[in-house]
């Protein structure tokens, strides 16, 4: 190589960040001249003692910045500047921002370099040797184990790890209570499914988990909006949607939530709940992000007990979004109901996968890598925050855990289709306010996904539109 990489896995800064340091400075130095071959993804991840993973998003990071470009045959090169800059080349070409892309296929396409305005974390941040211990452990499981399809209600084993954490979070959970699902989406499917009819109206709040918008609407359900603000919820305003529109249900985000980033006040907990119980609603608690947030956050389940609470969680953003593994917790008779929807859509949850979730819960250093999430997480906020107020974007709270951040740029709301469209075209993807929005209201308001988001390309972007 014609340059030497040292890197500190030790250091605050990732591996992928000083990958790109080095081989940055080795183009400046010209150690590295145009049109010289990067070494290849597996060999570098070799030599190195790397995940090919590390490795590709580094080099994608150096296309994004313009200094290399990708050859056909997955070949690396440095950029020719007398060549036509990479975003013009046919070797890439953005792809259309549109509603099939972001459901569906922006979850397999790795041709953006800058997900933004993704929902997950880096493959660098990933539990890979507890991933890796439990895939050994798994493959001397005996064949016949699997011959069959497994119960409805999910392995019993990491059916009573959950209880046993609800428990510590104090839901008063037993492994009657839990039923596994195929991620916390379907968790989500499932309830509408089973509780809800065409016609009936929820409440959810703005803005919300985009997909959960997109479930509802599938069902044919009335969708209305209730405003979550840094402090939580306008309380007078939500007695008096009920008492307008009578919804049968309200689903809340609360802690670390999607995409704000907020985490519900006690106060405000404690009385959502009075007003639900008063009216007769189900309360749905998408909880997701809990195991990165700090001890004390409040949890609806708990102040409640799963009597009109349904409690619905995961592991695909601590462990890996590609094992689908999430879960419901709920009353008994509730999730009875649950399990025979589950059945009819889609049959048995994976148990294979589960299997894997259970490995990496009891022999995979579980609690060490949440320490190391939520550190990351903290230093990732603190970075993104600055160079967001740098570039005069407008941050509605800094909770410096969890995934997100929701800033507002500035421009007028009717352009923010428009600015990520133009993003896309420099290998950002960026995730407008309206996506999360009932009625996709336009918002100049947008999801920042902190462990993506610290890209000096991204910000020199956001620059331009002042």
């Amino acid at each position: 190589m014609a340059f030497t990489l040292n890197l500190d896995r030790n250091a605050e800064r990732s591996l992928v960040e000083q990958i790109v340091a080095t081989l940055t400075a080795a183009i400046a130095t010209r150690a590295l001249r145009a049109g010289d071959a990067l070494p290849s993804v597996r060999q570098l991840a070799r030599e190195q003692g790397l995940s090919a993973f590390t490795v590709s998003e580094a080099y994608q990071r150096l296309v994004a910045s313009g200094q290399v470009v990708a050859k056909r045959g997955a070949s690396y090169r440095v950029v020719d500047k007398r060549s036509p800059p990479p975003s013009v080349t046919p070797e890439w070409s953005a792809p259309t921002l549109n509603a099939a892309w972001l459901l569906s296929d922006v979850f397999a396409d790795h041709s953006v370099p800058i997900k933004a305005g993704c929902g997950w974390i880096p493959g660098e941040w990933i539990n890979e040797s507890g991933l890796q211990h439990a895939l050994r452990t798994l493959s001397r499981v005996p064949g016949p184990r699997f011959g069959g399809y497994g119960h409805p209600y999910g392995m019993a084993t990491l059916r009573e790890q959950i209880a046993a954490r609800l428990r510590r979070n104090d839901i008063p959970a037993e492994v009657t209570n839990v039923l596994l699902t195929q991620g916390a989406t379907q968790a989500l499917d499932l309830v509408v499914r089973t509780l809800l009819r065409p016609g009936d109206t929820v409440i959810v709040e703005d803005p919300c988990y985009c997909n959960l918008l997109q479930i509802l609407q599938l069902a044919g359900l009335k969708v209305v909006g209730l405003p979550r603000n840094a402090d939580g919820h306008d309380l007078d305003q939500l007695s008096q949607l009920i008492k307008r529109a009578r919804p049968k249900a309200i689903f809340v985000n609360t802690v670390l939530q999607n995409p704000s980033g907020t985490t519900l006040p006690l106060d405000s907990a404690k009385r959502l709940l009075e007003i639900a119980d008063q009216h007769g609603l189900w309360v749905i608690e998408d909880d997701i992000y809990r195991e990165l947030a700090t001890e004390g956050a409040p949890c609806l389940a708990a102040l409640e007990g799963l009597r009109r609470v349904i409690y619905i969680s995961g592991f695909s953003k601590t462990i890996a979004p590609t094992l689908r593994v999430g879960y419901v917790a709920a009353h008994a008779d509730i999730l009875a109901s649950l399990a025979r929807s589950k059945m009819a859509v889609g049959l048995t949850s994976s148990e294979v996968t589960e299997r894997l979730v259970a490995n990496v819960l009891t022999e995979g250093h579980y609690q060490q890598h949440l320490k190391f999430l939520i550190e990351k997480l903290r230093h990732s906020h603190q970075r993104v925050c600055a160079s967001m107020q740098a570039v005069g974007v407008e941050i509605f709270a800094q909770p410096d855990a969890g995934l997100f951040v929701w800033g507002r740029l500035p421009i007028d709301p009717k352009h923010s289709s428009g600015v990520a469209t133009r993003a896309l075209q420099h290998g950002i993807w960026l995730a407008p306010g309206a996506y999360f929005r009932p009625e996709d209201r336009a918002s100049n308001w947008f999801r920042f996904n902190v462990a993506n988001s610290d890209h000096p390309v991204l910000w020199d972007f956001i620059r331009t539109l002042a």
